[in-house]
Order: structure tokens, then C-alpha cells, then sequence
């Protein structure tokens, strides 16, 4: 039996829930996994620490970065509407080695966010709890994040379209609620100009370009909704405009509050740096302490939607893999009512919660950023790849244009950037050794699946087939 014939034969039924999804879950799905709400509720800390005054130039060059990787996103969902997406778009470029690599960096990508936000709802939970004088302890805190991973994990096993659904509602509540509270306090400063942070002139780019690694995981998700093409409807359409429209939005939205949120705390940002509820600091600086509660609130709502979004992505991913055998099979099946990848979702939610539990002796805000740093490298090499796959996939259809090859080199560069910019200059403990321990993790998927190739030539190739153009 040859090899697309034996997997055929043990292709699972029942299948994905084929068409469920409209662009209003598509784009819940990507903005979601971005969960705006995050980078100036949390993730602004590490990046102005990083960065200084020239933290929103950090947020600007990772918009442009991003958009580009986006556009090269949307060419090949446009082409290529399955499960997998990454895995499957690489390796049908590069063979199935380099794409089984691929998903392997994805997988991490994805679970890592889904670390750093759960990390980061025990966080916000203290802080909003704080408010009202309650000090919760390290025991209670813990139970109270695997509560949240459990019902995290329970939405994504039930039903995709609901799961994506609720993320864009509870994004589009909490965006709104820091989009008021910052008009509050623009208007109690009078004026938007700061010219400290206008002289770019004099920002320290060396620290510019150390903060884009976790300038990116801002980002990272925006192109999540391309896994879940298969459940999609119209999906060549739907994915393009969910992954570019949400980035370019999120771009926009991460640059100007990072500008308006240093300005706003006095260009402090070393204190702004170091600390746990930098919106909130900002806000009760400029008179609004009442605000910190609502803030933190909403970012609970966020990381709710993003974590999920982060589970769903992952699960796909685990279970396209595991349709080709690069994993084990059970990681490819569907619930027979649910028709979610139910084994694949199990096993992120229990990853999920020991990796969380294994952090916490790092304390909640230095694990959150290290989780997002590591996180950033699995997509920052799949962004770089997806640059250069994007006009060579055009190029064997005679459809490539020069444009098409501009765009790509551009991404590949600004990715490139990144990758300089998180070892040089050499950061600091442990940033530092962050992406080599990330080099392992990818040489030991590399080991696996060079043994796989080696006893079963078959399975690999078996990638070079379409095999999910069947309507799986």
C-alpha cells in the first residue's frame, strides 16, 4: 500500500467542522491571539525597559516587520486553505523535513503564549484584587490560574465557532475600555507632544532593536486564524483579511499607546519598566487611579480570549501533524460531536498547566517574560521562512511579480533584525542564554523527525500530497 493510500486508510472520521467559521469568527480568532489589550496593560514594561524613550520606535519597526509577514500570510492562506497552515506551506516548499520544523516552532510558539497569558491572568487577578485590599497567596494564586487554564481548555474542546466568537466580543470590550481611560488622561495632560520622545535622533538603537523580540510577541497570533482555514468559510477571502486587517490594527494600536503611555508617566521608563500594572501607573498618575480597577479587569477578559485562541491554534497545528505521523496519530483525531481536535486540545491544556506550574519559583512577572520571549523566537522563524515560501509558492503558478519578491525580502530582513537583536547587544540574565535554549529545543525536533525520516521515508514524503484538499 503506498504511503498516501495507508494514511488515507487510517484518516480519522468524523472531521473538522468544515465552513463554520464567517469573517467575524476569523477575525475573533487572530485578534484574539494578538489580545491587544495586553501589550499596555503588561507587555509594555519589558519593552520600555528595554527600549527607553525609544520604545514606540521599537512598536513602530515591528508594525512594519509584521504587516509584510502578514501580507506574505495572506498569499499563501489565499492559495492554500488547510489545516496546519505553517507546517504545510513550508514543507511544500522546502520538503517535508524543513516544514515538519516548522510546525515544531509553531507548536512551541503558540504554547508559550498560552503560558505567558495564563502567567499574566494571575497577575492581573492580584492586581485587581489589590485594589480592593485583598492580598491573595502563592497557594491560592496557583489554584486560581489552573482553574483558569481548565475552563480555558474546556471552551476549546466544545466548539471552535463559539470559542473564536467570544474572543472578538471580550477583545473588542476590553480595547475599548483602555481606549476611553487613555482619552482621560490625554485629555488631563492637554496636549500629545513630547518632545523627548520626538527626537528620534537620539534614541539608542542598539536598545531599540533588543526590545523587537518582544516587540513581535505583541503581535504573535495574528495569523492564528490561518490554522483554522479548514473550518473556515471562504477561507481565501476570510484568512487574508483577518491576518492583515488585525495586524495592521494592532500596529497601529501598540505604537501610539506606547507613545502616549510614556508620555504619560513623565518618560519615566525605568519606573515604567519595572513595573507589574504600567497602565495603571499611568492612569493614576495623571489622576485616574479609580481607572486601575476597570483596567485590570478588562485585562482579565483578555487573556481569557487570548489563551484560548492560543490553545486552538496549537491543537490545529498538533493535529495536522499528527495526520501526517510526524507525532502520534491520536493527536489527528476528531470529537465525534464537538469535532474539535479534542485529544490534541487535552494535551496543550495539560501542558499548559505544568509548564505554569514549573515557572512560578521565577516569580509571575519575570516568568511571564521570559515565557514571551521564548514564545517570539518559534514565530520570529516562521515569520522569516513564510517571507521567502510566499513568492516562491506565486513563482510556480507564473504569478510572481516583482513587488511579490520586494515584500518578502523586506519581511525576511526585518525578521533578521530580530534574531541580531535578541543576542546582540548580548542581553541580560537570563535573556541571554533565551535563544539558545530555544536552538535545543529546535535540534531536538530536528533529531526526531531526521529518525523518522530514516525508518519511514514514507511518512515524510507523504507531505508532497494534498491530502486535506478533500474537504477533511
Amino acid at each position: 500500500m503506498s504511503a498516501p493510500a495507508e494514511i488515507a486508510h487510517l484518516r480519522p472520521r468524523p472531521h473538522l467542522r468544515a465552513g463554520a467559521l464567517h469573517l467575524i469568527e476569523t477575525v475573533g480568532q487572530s485578534l484574539a491571539a494578538i489580545a491587544p489589550t495586553l501589550t499596555p496593560a503588561l507587555n509594555i514594561s519589558v519593552v520600555a525597559g528595554l527600549a527607553g524613550l525609544g520604545c514606540w520606535m521599537s512598536y513602530f519597526i515591528g508594525t512594519l516587520g509584521v504587516v509584510i509577514v502578514a501580507a506574505s500570510v495572506g498569499v499563501l492562506a489565499s492559495r492554500h486553505p488547510e489545516a496546519g497552515s505553517y507546517f504545510i506551506y513550508i514543507g511544500r516548499s522546502f520538503g517535508p523535513l524543513v516544514g515538519a520544523l516548522a510546525g515544531w516552532s509553531m507548536i512551541s510558539a503558540y504554547m508559550f503564549t498560552a503560558v505567558a497569558v495564563a502567567l499574566s491572568f494571575a497577575i492581573f487577578l492580584d492586581d485587581f484584587l489589590t485594589a480592593f485590599g485583598i492580598k491573595l497567596g502563592m497557594l491560592p494564586t496557583t489554584l486560581s490560574m489552573l482553574v483558569f487554564i481548565a475552563t480555558v481548555t474546556y471552551a476549546a474542546y466544545r466548539d471552535v465557532k463559539l470559542s473564536s466568537r467570544v474572543g472578538l466580543i471580550l477583545e473588542i470590550i476590553s480595547v475599548g475600555i483602555m481606549v476611553v481611560i487613555t482619552a482621560f488622561f490625554v485629555y488631563v495632560k492637554g496636549t500629545v507632544i513630547d518632545p523627548a520622545q520626538l527626537k528620534i535622533a537620539s534614541f539608542n538603537y542598539g536598545k531599540v532593536f533588543s526590545a523587537l523580540p518582544f516587540v513581535i510577541f505583541s503581535f504573535v497570533g495574528f495569523e492564528s486564524s490561518a490554522t483554522l482555514a479548514k473550518e473556515s468559510a471562504n477561507p481565501r477571502r476570510n484568512i487574508p483579511l483577518a491576518v492583515i486587517g488585525c495586524a495592521t490594527f494592532s500596529g497601529i494600536f501598540f505604537t501610539l499607546m506606547a507613545y502616549l503611555m510614556v508620555f504619560g508617566i513623565g518618560d519615566d521608563t525605568a519606573t515604567l519598566g519595572k513595573s507589574a500594572a504600567p497602565f495603571g501607573d499611568v492612569a493614576a498618575k495623571a489622576g485616574l487611579g479609580w481607572a486601575t480597577v476597570v483596567v485590570y479587569f478588562a485585562a482579565m477578559i483578555s487573556v481569557f480570549a487570548c489563551c484560548l485562541a492560543s490553545i486552538n491554534a496549537a491543537a490545529r497545528l498538533l493535529f495536522s501533524m499528527g495526520k501526517y505521523q510526524f507525532l502520534h496519530r491520536s493527536m489527528g483525531l476528531v470529537h465525534d460531536t464537538h469535532r474539535t481536535p479534542h485529544r490534541a486540545i487535552l494535551l496543550c491544556g495539560g501542558l499548559l498547566a505544568l509548564i505554569c506550574v514549573g515557572m512560578l519559583p521565577a516569580g509571575l512577572l519575570d516568568a511571564f517574560g521570559y515565557a514571551g520571549t521564548f514564545a517570539s523566537f518559534g514565530f520570529v522563524v516562521v515569520y522569516f521562512a513564510l517571507c521567502i515560501v510566499a513568492p516562491m509558492d506565486l513563482q510556480k503558478s507564473s504569478e510572481m511579480k516583482a513587488r511579490h519578491v520586494l515584500l518578502g525580502m523586506a519581511g525576511a530582513s526585518l525578521m533578521l533584525f530580530v534574531v541580531v537583536g535578541s543576542v546582540y547587544p548580548v542581553p541580560e540574565y537570563p535573556y541571554n542564554i533565551l535563544p539558545y535554549v530555544f536552538f535545543v529545543y529546535m535540534t531536538v525536533g530536528a533529531v526526531w523527525f531526521a529518525v523518522l525520516k530514516a525508518k519511514s521515508p514514507e511518512t515524510l514524503a507523504s507531505i508532497q500530497h494534498d491530502m486535506e484538499g478533500d474537504g477533511t
